[in-house]
């Protein structure tokens, strides 16, 4: 095992259904990718469970902040899984300034992402994110799609579309061990869970080519879209190498309002399909006949 997993075995074991689970959850290897777009301040502000959480504005007034993030988890210590994130970045606690907390996340005091959807493709990850974490999980259908020039992922339920992302590799690789942090609600509390990270990173700020497709019905597609949201990116995130640890999360406070998201059909599995493409071709050369001037 890695050093970055030292000390987490043997963990807790816990029983969901006729499963078992250990904790903290072990992530060895995913592909996995993201965008940041603008949205409606206030109606990010109307969505959060809390009032100590204040989502980060942009620097336009009247725009907020919304991040949708695609993973494909390929080797995990609950299988491999597919995973979509929309989280508000957000600050609890104290009224943040535009655009700063989501460049520094972890990093920033009081900093989190909170989850309005997270749906997944598998029944037992779905249900221990919601018994364990309070997370807003649903079983969903993903495609996966992986070029040297960019991520796409498709997620539909059932045939209906409810999104697609599309994100350009753009930028230069850094390293980054900021820890991943998410605000959920269990049983009427909000839970704060800080997940240590180890990722080589490609971020760009603008577009670049990315784009997010909403479908015309879903509940989701429609729950995003109430939000105001720009589907042109303000930046990226492209993860060429990431490993992470999911432990259990904390309570931060009692009787906040509920934040179940879209709870779904009743599914065993949804379907998961990556594909890689090669680099696309490049545009013909023209020929230069002998004595021709260039």
């Amino acid at each position: 095992m890695r050093p970055f997993f030292e000390g987490t075995r043997p963990g807790r074991c816990v029983r969901l259904g006729t499963a078992e689970l250990e904790l903290p959850v072990l992530y060895f290897r995913d592909d996995s990718f993201g965008a940041l777009f603008t949205a409606d301040l206030a109606r990010l502000r109307a969505a959060m469970p809390s009032q100590k959480l204040y989502p980060v504005p942009h620097s336009t007034p009247g725009r907020g902040l919304i991040y949708i993030g695609c993973f494909n988890y390929l080797d995990t210590s609950v299988g491999p899984y597919g995973e979509v994130a929309v989280v508000v970045p957000a600050v609890y606690g104290r009224r943040p300034p535009p655009v700063l907390p989501s460049i520094f996340e972890g990093r920033w005091p009081g900093f989190g992402g909170v989850i309005l959807h997270l749906p997944v493709t598998t029944r037992l990850t779905r249900d221990g994110g919601r018994v364990y974490w309070g997370y807003a999980k649903f079983v969903a259908d993903m495609r996966f799609q992986s070029t040297p020039e960019f991520h796409q992922c498709r997620l539909d339920e059932g045939g209906r579309h409810i999104f697609t992302l599309r994100v350009v590799k753009r930028g230069p690789p850094l390293p980054d061990r900021r820890p991943l942090i998410t605000y959920s609600v269990k049983d009427g509390a909000l839970v704060r869970t800080t997940i240590p990270q180890s990722a080589l990173v490609r971020m760009a700020l603008g577009g670049g080519g990315s784009s997010l497709e909403l479908g015309d019905s879903h509940p989701v597609a429609m729950s995003i879209r109430e939000l105001g949201i720009d589907p042109r990116p303000v930046m990226t995130r492209s993860n060429l190498d990431r490993s992470a640890i999911l432990p259990e999360g904390e309570v931060v406070e009692q009787g906040v309002r509920p934040l179940e998201g879209y709870l779904g059909v009743e599914r065993e599995e949804g379907e998961l399909v990556t594909t890689h493409l090669p680099m696309a071709a490049p545009p013909p050369v023209p020929e230069v006949r002998a004595g021709a001037s260039i």
